[in-house]
């Protein structure tokens, strides 16, 4: 009774699309107007990818940071290296670069060569006083030139490693941006229109190729990059999934009808982002093209079923009626488990994955509705498909490969479990030779200019990856005494030793800088006052940074001078890496900070970006393990049998073990990229299979319980499918291999090698494992047929 039910229901659904066709039209073009009215709310992110959550004890001493010191992100940094710098012609072009920079309202505070000020003693006022180190005069003068350049690198240790590099000769200037703007539209329209172009001018006029990078630069240039690759996406995935989708079925309004509702679903899923008000990430953006590599498989099996009950009966309203009752509760199985693998993403905890496994998952639903009854309503308006458009469903090599699939399903058993076996160990190996990678510029295109940047900047000042240190002294004004001073230092000289890291800046270097300055600028005071100087020269010292507009360390101690903070730069390296340089400096910190009397933390960017790639992969598993076990309910749910589940969950794990393996082999670490792999690949793989166990528990009704006339016939009409989809998948999530962001790139490729398996897997190991399941059946059937 409940399967006559079920039957009734989908006829229902059939009647209903087809008497209501216009209508049904009628309302897409409303909802796609409607959601199309929604990309006006559309746009580019302006923030790094936070992957913990919002509550994360991370975040929330990050967040404590940003509360006390502000922004901490907005420096960006332009050097260079060139001998022929300190020649008037080369200075005045600096100097009008710099001034410009300067002037502009986006700018904060410039630190250069050109308008560097240093330290001197005011005996008058007991203070120390800012003089500009390079009289604008005389910069015509070669040899005066020459005589700032000698000053700059041996009388100001204050500025080595922050502005030069005294053995390589290497120069750079320190731009902060308004701290106001750092998030906003406003960074994008300075960095492109204000200062690309005045780099570009200064390259021009002098020869020299200037540098660039710092965390704005990196991001608005990463976020042009990005939005360039939107368009080649879904270009890419359009072209190549209706040329395979032309090649398989030689219909060119069978491709039409597809292009067609692909391109609705691409809107949509713009229109859905722009609904919630989500802006465009690196992962967001894949999503239309996503949606069609997706919608295409939908296209597949809707116009095959049709193309085969045509080929059978030439009856057109019934094989319409037959595509929506027969194919429609599959497809929609195979949908809802391939959005059941997105939406796992939302139990992360994480905003980005969130917004990313909900509009996903929306949209793979929706071009399931769309395909369901867009293609039964389009095909009932056209003429029944000539011979030309069925020759495909009964080619040489389409029909040779199913007799080779039949064959070894049949008679070659213990050979397909023999070869499981083997990749499984194969892979077991491979996974333990995994690494886990957390870099915040390492999903960055290589391939980029400021890539290139990026690597001179960590081999001449150490890297430009922020890491801070804030220190709560637990005292108003505690930051100013000589004792945490001395201890801020000790931890400062842990840093300078540790290669990864860039020389630190904090209050301190400006106290030493105070006493060489006390000293008459005798670079080898550059050293904490002793207990005995320390009253002359931190007097001098707090009057040279009240209400001093050039004043660099500002931004170091806050308004009340119980919290300091030391800043230093890392290089691009990964999770493991930074976890040890995290255990050697808390063991500094626990060393000489007592706890009862100091509150030492660790954070900035590139920490919050590593432990939320540690935070992300073991939620990613679990929410892997939960989405294995959502789509084995639901499969549960549509068989009713607990053998035909776990054939079908050791079919489908098998792909997802062999690319594990193969990333160990070839030195493909976990992160955030690659991790979303497996949920995406398990949700889409699976696919074939409940198409196969759909049709074979529908043949095993009509066999009468035959087993294996039941999985060979099953076989038989879902094995061409079953092919043309995957090939489709394989070569559709390829596209994104086109990608110049080598974490796309993995998860093309990946995806695309999860999938080559799982097609091989669904054709040979399911259709044996349901055969060995029900060994006692098929041997009744086969002493039966003797």
């Amino acid at each position: 009774m409940k399967k006559k039910l079920k039957v009734g229901f989908w006829e229902w659904i059939a009647r209903i699309i087809l008497k209501n066709r216009i209508t049904i039209l009628a309302v897409i073009v409303v909802i796609t107007v409607f959601l199309g009215l929604q990309w006006k709310n559309l746009g580019m992110t302006y923030t790094e990818a936070n992957l913990l959550p919002k509550k994360h004890i991370v975040n929330q001493q990050y967040q404590d940071f940003l509360n006390k010191f502000g922004e901490e992100g907005n420096l960006i940094v332009i050097g260079f290296k060139d001998k022929t710098f300190f020649t008037p012609k080369a200075y005045v072009a600096w100097n009008e670069l710099m001034t410009g920079l300067k002037n502009s309202k986006e700018v904060e505070l410039v630190v250069s060569l050109n308008d560097l000020k240093k330290l001197q003693k005011d005996t008058i006022a007991q203070k120390f006083k800012l003089t500009p180190l390079v009289d604008q005069k005389q910069t015509t003068n070669g040899a005066y030139l020459e005589k700032i350049k000698f000053e700059l690198f041996n009388n100001l240790p204050f500025y080595e490693g922050l502005l030069f590099n005294k053995e390589t000769g290497s120069i750079r200037s320190a731009v902060y941006l308004n701290k106001k703007i750092v998030n906003t539209a406003s960074r994008k329209t300075f960095i492109i229109e204000n200062l690309v172009p005045k780099i570009e001018k200064f390259e021009k006029t002098t020869g020299i190729d200037l540098r660039v990078s710092g965390m704005p630069y990196i991001r608005t240039i990463n976020a042009e990059n990005m939005k360039g690759e939107i368009g080649l996406f879904i270009g890419a995935a359009l072209f190549i999934t209706s040329l395979i989708f032309f090649l398989f079925f030689r219909s060119h309004r069978a491709t039409f009808i597809s292009i067609c509702i692909l391109l609705f679903g691409v809107m949509w899923s713009f229109g859905t982002l722009g609904l919630f008000h989500y802006k465009i990430t690196i992962l967001t953006a894949i999503i239309p093209p996503l949606i069609i590599v997706i919608g295409i498989t939908n296209c597949i099996f809707l116009i095959n079923k049709y193309q085969q009950e045509i080929k059978i009966h030439r009856n057109q309203a019934k094989a319409l009626q037959r595509v929506i009752s027969k194919i429609g509760v599959s497809t929609l199985m195979t949908n809802l488990t391939t959005a059941a693998g997105f939406a796992t993403f939302m139990i992360t905890g994480n905003d980005l994955l969130f917004e990313f496994g909900l509009v996903t998952a929306i949209n793979v639903v929706t071009v399931y509705l769309l395909t369901l009854v867009v293609v039964p309503i389009v095909y009932s308006f056209m003429p029944l498909p000539k011979e030309k458009h069925l020759y495909h469903l009964s080619k040489n090599y389409i029909s040779s490969f199913l007799d080779w699939v039949e064959t070894i399903v049949k008679n070659k058993r213990s050979i397909i479990y023999t070869i499981y076996g083997l990749l499984l160990i194969f892979s077991i190996i491979g996974v333990s030779q995994m690494k886990v990678s957390g870099s915040l510029i390492g999903e960055m295109p290589k391939s980029a200019s400021f890539f290139k940047d990026i690597v001179f900047f960590e081999k001449e000042f150490n890297g430009v990856m922020p890491l801070e240190i804030m220190i709560n002294t637990k005292r108003k004004k505690g930051v100013m005494k000589l004792s945490t001073m001395k201890k801020m230092d000790e931890l400062q000289e842990t840093i300078a030793q540790i290669p990864e890291l860039s020389k630190p800046v904090s209050i301190v270097n400006l106290v030493k800088y105070s006493k060489q300055a006390f000293y008459n600028g005798n670079p080898e005071y550059y050293e904490l006052p002793t207990s005995q100087e320390q009253v002359f020269i931190l007097s001098y010292a707090k009057n040279a940074t009240k209400n001093s507009k050039d004043n660099l360390m500002k931004s170091y101690v806050d308004s009340t001078g119980q919290y300091a903070r030391i800043t230093t730069f890392m290089k691009d390296i990964g999770t493991q890496e930074m976890a040890k340089i995290e255990g050697k400096l808390h063991q500094k910190i626990d060393e000489i900070f007592p706890k009862d009397h100091y509150e030492v933390t660790l954070t900035g960017k590139a920490l919050v970006f590593q432990k939320g790639t540690s935070y992300l992969i073991d939620n990613l598993i679990e929410s892997l393990i939960f989405a294995i076990l959502l789509i084995a309910g639901l499969m549960a749910y549509l068989f009713r049998s607990s053998k035909m589940v776990l054939a079908s969950v050791i079919t489908n794990v098998l792909p997802l073990c062999i690319t594990s393996g193969l990333m160990g082999y070839f030195g493909i670490p976990l992160k955030p990229s690659t991790i979303l792999v497996f949920s995406i690949a398990f949700g889409i793989s699976v696919d074939n299979a409940i198409q196969f166990m759909a049709k074979y528990r529908h043949d095993l009704i009509q066999n009468n319980g035959k087993v294996k006339k039941s999985v060979f016939s099953a076989l038989r009409e879902t094995g061409i499918s079953t092919f043309y989809t995957s090939i489709v998948l394989i070569f559709g999530f390829a596209i994104f291999t086109l990608s110049s962001f080598s974490g796309t790139i993995a998860l093309g490729g990946l995806i695309s090698c999860t999938l080559l398996f799982a097609m091989f897997a669904n054709l040979l190991v399911l259709p044996a494992l349901v055969l060995t399941f029900e060994k006692k059946q098929t041997t009744k059937e086969e002493l039966a047929e003797e």
